[in-house]
């Protein structure tokens, strides 16, 4: 959100920047919104290890299973299997680009309502699945809940933060994600060793959705939504209660209504103005960041963790076990990130998480060729298999404070007003369209590369160590009516940028 009257080139300082009860409180509501989609990523791993759920819905997995013949990696390579993993991310691709222009005309908090109110539509029909369409049906209506959320979600947290703490606030959302997974991962431990446990695991993904939908209703749309929309009384109100019933927010709101006036002066379909030259940094931004999140491989450890964790070798229980200790590695590693991010900025933690990212996947392959073999027929001993959760818990926290929370923070706090929402459209879509990509190749791609597996996703993270450091400028503690600063100096992007700067500066975009 606007911070004041901000001179773009120079020193940046944040008006307004203190923290309120109100504000702390506003965007732990908000950002609760990550509950459903962090529960679903560990919930889908965990019931596709379940007897009593593959027996009804994926014979072909046991009988394959039961072989002795069979090659570890490739004990779960189903495309009925991924099909039911993968559905949700389809549909979330599709909600995510509906959700830029539903948060412009409906507001942010809207928006996660009724993201919150179709994930628990949907969590209900995976609870009472008689059939895998009925199982699809439910995933692709959670789908829809996550794409909601996960557009509406960081644009609210970013729009109502001080511009001083803009990152500790933000990564708030990455952090629910975490105890979303966690909390699923606990569930699935718990309901394993029932025949029925496997509804209760996906029947109980509506307690995270009738959470954040309560607390959505509680809270109040950010200050810039509002404007953007014309409610300007209720504008006031809200950054009065966001800054202090004592603070002076005139030149706050001014600044808010001056930058919707140019957004509404310049009446261009917002999925065009995004494509105009000026913009190239923050789309290429827009597209690479959420690429390159998904192409970590971690959302892919997180969702098969179960059956990854089985595959190399420890039993059913363990492989739970094993996966909620990674869960709880990296909900402590965000929090490294949510004290840390607006002191150290962006760049560094990003670099720095990369370079341990990298390094744990080229061990967990050199680790898993020499005891598996080439062929991965071999059976892993106990003692290695906890060397490779050992490098995996690393890798969790390489993640938790770099990739995970900022891949949410940068495309939410880079874009002005006029394209924020379609920005964020666009980001989340190509976040839920790569992660489809990935889970609908990765069984088949650890079954056929085996530990080279871990060695392709080594080769992405290093590609985008490089990508940060080339190419992102450092974004902490700006007001997002001045971001277009640190695009000006940068020493590849200004020339993009600097005609926009020269006709309009001064202005916010």
């Amino acid at each position: 959100m606007a911070a004041g009257s901000f001179a773009v080139d120079g020193p940046v300082i944040g008006l307004n920047s203190k923290i309120t009860a109100s504000v702390v409180i506003t965007c732990i509501v908000a950002a609760s919104s990550g509950l459903i989609f962090g529960y679903d990523i560990g919930i889908s791993g965990g019931v596709t290890t379940m007897v009593p759920f593959l027996k009804k819905f994926f014979p072909s997995i046991l009988r394959k299973a039961a072989e002795a013949k069979t090659n570890i990696y490739c004990m779960y390579d189903s495309q009925a299997l991924t099909a039911f993993t993968s559905s949700l991310y389809i549909a979330g691709l599709a909600a995510s680009l509906v959700a830029s222009r539903l948060t412009a005309v409906l507001g942010r908090r809207n928006t996660m309502v009724l993201g919150g109110c179709t994930f628990l539509a949907g969590a209900a029909i995976n609870g009472g699945a008689a059939n895998i369409a009925m199982l699809i049906l439910g995933r692709i209506l959670l789908g829809f809940g996550v794409g909601f959320t996960n557009q509406a979600t960081p644009v609210y947290l970013s729009e109502v933060a001080p511009p001083k703490w803009r990152g500790a606030f933000n990564t708030g959302f990455q952090f629910f994600i975490g105890i979303g997974v966690v909390a699923a991962n606990c569930i699935n431990y718990g309901t394993a060793s029932h025949s029925w446990g496997w509804r209760l695991s996906l029947g109980l993904a509506m307690a995270p959705a009738a959470i954040m939908t309560a607390g959505a209703l509680m809270i109040s749309d950010t200050p810039s939504s509002l404007v953007e929309r014309g409610k300007l009384a209720q504008a006031k109100q809200s950054l009065l209660k966001a800054r202090g019933k004592d603070a002076d927010v005139e030149a706050e709101l001014a600044e808010l209504v001056k930058c919707s006036e140019v957004a509404k002066a310049a009446n261009r379909e917002p999925f065009l103005t995004i494509f105009e030259r000026r913009y190239r940094p923050h789309l290429v931004m827009a597209i690479g960041i959420p690429f390159f999140q998904q192409v970590t491989g971690i959302n892919i450890i997180a969702f098969y963790a179960p059956v990854l964790f089985q595959s190399v070798g420890f039993g059913n229980d363990s492989a739970l076990i094993a996966a909620i200790i990674l869960g709880l590695v990296n909900l402590g590693s965000i929090l490294v990130s949510t004290f840390v991010v607006d002191r150290y900025g962006r760049r560094f933690l990003f670099i720095l998480g990369g370079i341990q990212m990298f390094v744990c996947q080229v061990a967990v392959a050199g680790v898993l060729a020499a005891t598996t073999g080439v062929s991965g027929t071999k059976h892993i001993t106990k003692g290695y298999a906890i060397l490779v959760l050992v490098l995996m818990c690393i890798y969790a926290a390489g993640f938790g404070w770099s990739w995970g929370p900022l891949s949410w923070l940068i495309p939410s706090e880079i874009f002005p007003m006029k394209i924020r929402t379609t920005g964020q459209s666009i980001s989340v879509a190509v976040n839920f369209g790569t992660t489809f990509v990935l889970s609908q190749t990765f069984l088949t791609m650890l079954c056929h590369f085996k530990y080279g597996t871990f060695l392709f996703y080594a080769g992405w993270i290093a590609s985008m160590t490089v990508f940060i450091a080339l190419f992102l400028p450092e974004t902490k503690g700006i007001p997002l009516d001045s971001m277009i600063a640190v695009w000006e100096r940068h020493w590849y992007w200004g020339r993009f940028v600097k005609e926009q700067v020269r006709s309009r500066r001064g202005n916010s975009h």
